[in-house]
């Protein structure tokens, strides 16, 4: 029998997918399934994208640009200028949603053997991309009892080597909501510039800051010109998951022209998907506003129904629609498994994701989930009652 590559076998599977299965035999059970495990908004598309597709005129469906409908670039640096971002249409290229625009980065950036510094808990699939790339995941550990704030420059300075190239800053964070300030970025700048890195600033989340608070981009970072990758994708801010559209953005000429060559072997980004976004773009502030405000009450539904529950500690994000909580479990997994297998509440039972798949350090997140906010008030409520009957039937409660 042929093998499978030592890539494929070293590849992780999803934390936040693996339990689908699980989810999938507690819903043929009858149950209803609260998804707090993914973050598959249910707000509603801009009506103007969606409309766009509806009344498509195209007879033929074609090819873009490999680096994306110029149309649509130019575009996205006007909404860049808008929020204070100055690029101009070539310095942007368009990807199959953001995870195009990572691998892209880490390839043309790094080496195999090559390492990347990321702050843990991180988004579970920079492991995969990493992977894919060949390149390795250095992790720092952030603290949930410090709110998940970026570690100190000392502890950055600790884990430099001859074969680190790069940190990855997900802001506002998945999976903490932890909203990094300028002060923060700032001293990051230092460290770039002082060990040449490049710094990849995951910003897919920059329309969802809370508590008055704003959000300052990477980009902005001043004498980093050549240094820093902007990830961004559609997905979250115009709840547009399935579009599956994305854009890397650099001022480093020779890494565009040199991430233009591996988007031209993958031909061009989903033709569909850039006509939904590029008319997403017209989209009014008004609904901005709305899908905020109706984010915070759901934050502050969670997190205070998490902090009243025995046991439990959450702390307060101030961006992104994501929390990490702190349980009296022995072990996430299993109590995530649990969950779906053997526990339901009045017909009802709550899917969350282990955290301890958002740890690169073995041991780390053991007792803690992610819970994505994502749901209508009515449901998240029902999903927090059940979940606190859960956490004081389940066997494993520490």
């Amino acid at each position: 029998m042929p093998r499978i590559s030592d890539r494929g076998k070293s590849m992780p599977e999803s934390p936040i997918r693996k339990l689908v299965p699980y989810a999938e035999a507690a819903k043929a059970k009858g149950l209803e399934v609260y998804h707090l495990n993914i973050g598959q908004p249910d707000i509603e598309s801009p009506a103007v994208a969606l409309d766009k597709i509806r009344n498509l005129s195209d007879k033929v469906i074609e090819y873009s640009h490999s680096a994306g409908n110029e149309s649509y670039r130019k575009g996205l640096a006007a909404y860049y200028e808008s929020v204070g971002i100055h690029v101009s249409h070539k310095e942007i290229l368009v990807t199959t949603a953001g995870s195009e625009a990572i691998i892209f980065g880490l390839m043309s950036c790094l080496n195999p053997g090559d390492e990347v510094i990321i702050p843990e808990p991180f988004y579970t699939n920079y492991n995969g991309f990493a992977t894919m790339s060949g390149v390795k995941v250095t992790p720092i550990t952030s603290q949930i009892d410090d709110g998940f704030s970026l570690p100190s420059m000392e502890e950055f300075e600790s884990s430099i080597n001859e074969r680190t190239k790069a940190i990855i800053l997900c802001n506002p964070n998945n999976p903490t909501g932890y909203l990094y300030s300028q002060d923060e970025l700032e001293s990051l700048r230092e460290l770039v510039l002082k060990h040449d890195l490049y710094l990849f600033a995951d910003e897919v989340y920059r329309e969802f800051c809370y508590d008055g608070k704003e959000h300052f981009s990477a980009m902005n970072l001043e004498g980093l010109e050549e240094h820093v990758v902007l990830i961004d994708s559609v997905s979250k801010r115009y709840s547009m998951c399935g579009a599956r559209v994305g854009t890397l953005v650099s001022r480093n000429k020779a890494l565009m022209s040199t991430v233009l060559k591996y988007a031209q072997a993958r031909l061009s980004p989903p033709s569909f998907g850039q006509i939904a976004a590029e008319a997403a773009l017209a989209t009014p502030a008004s609904y901005f506003e709305e899908v905020k405000d109706e984010y915070v009450k759901r934050r502050d539904l969670v997190v205070e129904a998490l902090n009243k529950m025995e046991g439990v500690f959450c702390p307060e994000p101030s961006g992104a629609f994501y929390v990490i909580a702190r349980l009296p479990i022995d072990d996430c997994d299993k109590f995530c498994q649990w969950l779906l297998e053997d526990f339901s509440h009045e017909g009802k039972t709550v899917m969350l994701a282990p955290a301890s798949g958002f740890y690169a350090t073995a041991g780390l997140g053991i007792d803690e989930v992610r819970i994505a906010y994502v749901l209508n008030t009515e449901s998240l409520t029902q999903a927090m009652e059940a979940l606190e009957i859960a956490l004081k039937e389940y066997p494993g409660r520490k």
